[in-house]
C-alpha cells in the first residue's frame, strides 16, 4: 500500500512512458492501486507490484531531454598525420550545427586513442528533442555521408585486423629481404 502511495504522489511515471526497471524496458500501460504493467519491447506484459518497484532503481527514458551518441571511429595505423588531421576536420564539419544540435551541447571530436589495432577518434554529439526515430534517421545519414566522405578522401577505416597481402597496389609489401648481387 505504501508502494502505491508513493508512485500516486511521486509520479516518477505515467502511463505511455518507456521504462527500465530490472532488465524489463518497455512503456507503462497500466498504474494500479497494487500494481504496474510494462508491456515489454517484444511484446510481453510484464506486472510489478507497486510495493517492490517503489524500491527499484527506474530510468524513465520518456523523461530524457536528449539522446547521446558516443562513437568510435577507428582508422589504420598506416595512416598519415595529414590524413587523420582530414577526418577529424570532415567529422567536425559534418557535426558543425547538425540537425537535433543544442548549442549547450556541441559535439565533441577528438583524436584520443592508439589502439592496438587502429587509431581513434572519439565522436559524441547529443541528439535534441528525444525523438528516437528521428534521432535513427540522423545517425543513418551522420553514418553514409561520413562513409561517403572518409572514401573520396582516401581515409581508410580499421577492421579489428589488417592484413597486408601482396599484390596489393595500395600498400605495396616488403619483405626486407636482400637480393644477392
Amino acid at each position: 500500500m505504501f508502494g502505491s502511495i508513493v508512485i500516486f504522489s511521486d509520479r516518477p511515471f505515467e502511463v505511455g512512458d518507456r521504462l527500465q526497471v530490472d532488465g524489463v524496458d518497455g512503456p507503462v500501460v497500466e498504474v494500479g492501486f497494487r500494481s504496474t504493467k510494462i508491456r515489454t519491447l517484444d511484446g510481453h506484459l510484464v506486472t510489478i507490484p507497486n510495493g517492490e518497484l517503489v524500491n527499484k532503481n527506474i530510468v524513465n527514458i520518456a523523461k530524457r531531454p536528449y539522446i547521446r551518441r558516443t562513437l568510435n571511429v577507428t582508422i589504420t595505423y598506416d595512416t598519415p598525420p595529414e590524413k587523420v588531421e582530414e577526418a577529424l576536420a570532415i567529422l567536425k564539419s559534418m557535426l558543425d550545427n547538425h540537425e537535433g544540435m543544442d548549442p549547450a551541447f556541441p559535439p565533441r571530436v577528438v583524436f584520443n586513442e592508439f589502439n592496438s589495432t587502429s587509431l581513434n577518434i572519439l565522436v559524441i554529439y547529443w541528439y535534441h528533442p528525444p525523438d528516437f526515430w528521428k534521432y535513427m534517421a540522423f545517425t543513418e545519414r551522420f553514418n553514409m555521408e561520413l562513409l561517403r566522405r572518409f572514401g573520396e578522401a582516401g581515409i581508410v577505416f580499421a577492421s579489428t585486423q589488417t592484413l597486408h597481402l601482396a599484390g596489393d597496389p595500395k600498400r605495396p609489401l616488403e619483405l626486407g629481404l636482400k637480393k644477392d648481387t
